[in-house]
């Protein structure tokens, strides 16, 4: 079956987020581990957590897709910023080990004019600083859209962070279908020809979640601006080749677009109305 969710409020805990993934005739879903703009997390309650395992486990849930926060910059120009993402990453990964088994995507990261070579870096050193052999999550990299100084706006880029982590059995990627477009990779009209790109520079066995998002945008364009399904530049004939695509169709779809509840539910039913048995 299609394995696709959306991303969920933590507010309410977890039993919460899996219920309305349940309403949303979801298997999966992300959320963020912190405040998006960063700050404290919000204290695990092992009761919840504990219900929420035995419900997803009832229910056939698959891998969720953890978020970190976007002010989590491991290649900031000001260490104290870099100190903050370490110490942020650090503490997310134990969070997550009450949920074991799981992923943990997050952005790369802007090098602020520090050139790619030092981001890529410096976004490895942190990675090697926080990875423990015992953690049971995969860390994902996120492919990027290229705004500004973003670190992972190739595949070429990951693969640099990629090869220089010790643990690399912890480490995944997460391909965003807006951000690889507006990157520039055409999705579109080929997407055979940017998996085999990505299978020769990465490595599909690499793979495990896309962020399933169209795009206001042309490719090419790095601008990351996210649309509904089938409203943007992408388009919807597109993204149902990229759920159907045998290389991907048994990994999590998470979607990010700009909806409500409704809007979710909709989508993840307009999506399974198109995947092919």
């Amino acid at each position: 079956m299609l394995h696709i969710g959306s991303h969920l409020s933590f507010s309410k805990g977890y039993c919460a987020m899996g219920k309305e993934a349940l309403e949303l005739k979801a298997d999966t879903f992300a959320f963020f581990t912190r405040n998006p703009r960063g700050g404290r997390a919000k204290a695990i309650d092992r009761s919840d957590v504990e219900a929420f395992l035995a419900l997803a486990a009832a229910h056939g849930f698959v891998k969720l897709v953890a978020h970190a926060p976007y002010t989590m910059n491991p290649c900031a120009a000001k260490e104290e910023l870099r100190n903050f993402a370490r110490e942020t990453m650090a503490d997310d990964l134990k969070r997550m080990e009450y949920t074991p088994g799981n992923y943990y995507n997050f952005h790369p990261g802007s090098h602020v004019k520090q050139g790619a070579e030092i981001g890529i870096d410096l976004i490895a050193a942190q990675l090697n600083a926080v990875l423990v052999p015992s953690q049971t999550t995969t860390v994902l990299l996120e492919t990027m859209a290229g705004k500004g100084t973003e670190v992972g706006r190739s595949f070429e880029e990951l693969r640099a962070i990629l090869d220089k982590v010790t643990l690399q059995e912890k480490m995944g990627v997460c391909l965003d279908t807006c951000h690889v477009w507006d990157a520039g990779y055409d999705i579109v009209g080929d997407l055979d020809g940017v998996l085999a790109e990505f299978d020769r520079i990465i490595g599909l066995e690499r793979l495990k979640a896309i962020h399933l998002n169209d795009s206001l945008n042309a490719c090419g364009s790095h601008k990351d601006r996210h649309a509904r399904i089938g409203e943007g530049q992408i388009g919807l004939a597109a993204l149902t080749r990229v759920v159907n695509h045998p290389a991907l169709r048994n990994l999590p779809f998470i979607l990010e677009t700009p909806n409500d509840h409704d809007g979710y539910a909709a989508e993840i039913a307009l999506l399974r109305s198109h995947w092919q048995e």
